[in-house]
């Protein structure tokens, strides 16, 4: 696996020669280095996001089941009422 070379002073020039002022340039290029040496292992992978998908798909259907029974509940209680 190669790793890529990032040249800080050169990332500042070209942000200060497109306008930004040298404390913000440097800000910036700052935050770029930082992600891209960052720890990755904290990353979603797919599989984590694949696991995700199914729990909230999962979630919604209980969702579903818990409105329907509420609104048969309520129409239920309504039928009650106006038959007495």
């Amino acid at each position: 696996m190669s790793t890529a070379t990032f040249d800080t002073h050169q990332a500042v020039r070209r942000l200060e020669a497109a306008g930004i002022e040298t404390r913000q340039a440097e800000a910036i290029v700052s935050e770029v280095r930082d992600a891209a040496t960052a720890d990755r292992a904290d990353l979603a992978t797919k599989a984590d996001l694949a696991a995700l998908e199914a729990r909230m798909y999962r979630a919604l259907w209980i969702q579903a089941a818990a409105l329907i029974g509420a609104q048969l509940a309520i129409a239920g209680f309504v039928v009650h009422l106006l038959s007495q």
